[in-house]
């Protein structure tokens, strides 16, 4: 049984359905467990090699649905990592690299002053921030940067304005978002749910579910996965 949610913003009466999001490929501070957040870091190749197989599973996705490739909306957020992952993606599908739109409110959850530090840097410098921040993950805000919550607030502004079927490429944290508003999780589900590269994370019907190249259908019965790993 789902836990209780709080309240979250309201969202388009008619999300765009399906919505098909991409989280970006591996960049080096991925590789590194270094946060991001605002940073503008690039792919590694292995995140390239990474928006490929996304795009692939993409491609495969689109037309099992039923939906002409060429057609969708595609957004992406405005950091480089998720403008690369979208245009990989798209050639690797034969569709023009750059053809879609990019919006800030894509972009990923601002971590502040933890930017472009490792959770033990993290964990020496700001002890009692982490500690409460383990309380109430969804709510928490890290020095000088943005709570989930917040985060939720701005994808529901993006999603209110989106319509008909879509891809996005963007972040762990708006995909965490996504499986609030779309999904059917509850918040305190969604922040410890693993968020894949290489995958696409399909939102419909007020589900999710994972495909990538190698499984066409990772979980067919609807479902976004097991508690795990962190991004």
């Amino acid at each position: 049984m789902l836990k209780a949610r709080r309240l979250l913003p309201p969202v388009a009466a008619l999300p765009p359905e399906p919505l098909y999001f991409l989280r970006h490929g591996e960049t080096f501070f991925n590789a590194e467990g270094r946060i991001q957040g605002h940073l503008d870091t690039p792919l590694s190749p292995r995140g390239r090699e990474q928006a490929g197989d996304a795009g692939d599973a993409l491609l495969g996705a689109l037309r099992a649905d039923g939906f002409d490739p060429s057609t969708i909306a595609c957004f992406a957020s405005p950091l480089t990592r998720a403008t690369e992952t979208m245009s990989l993606a798209r050639r690797a599908m034969g569709l023009p690299a750059d053809d879609f739109t990019t919006d800030p409110r894509l972009m990923e959850l601002s971590f502040g002053r933890w930017q472009n530090r490792t959770w033990p840097e993290i964990r020496a410098r700001d002890p009692g921030e982490v500690a409460a921040r383990q309380k109430d993950v969804w709510s928490f805000t890290p020095p000088g940067g943005e709570s989930y919550a917040a985060l939720t607030r701005r994808v529901g502004e993006w999603l209110a304005g989106v319509s008909g079927p879509a891809v996005a490429a963007a972040h762990g944290g708006v995909a965490r978002a996504l499986m609030v508003l779309l999904g059917g999780l509850s918040t305190s589900d969604a922040v410890s749910m693993p968020v894949h590269q290489g995958r696409i994370l399909v939102f419909s019907g007020g589900k999710g579910r994972w495909i990538d190249a190698r499984s066409p259908v990772v979980q067919a019965q609807g479902g976004i996965g097991p508690p795990g790993d962190l991004c």
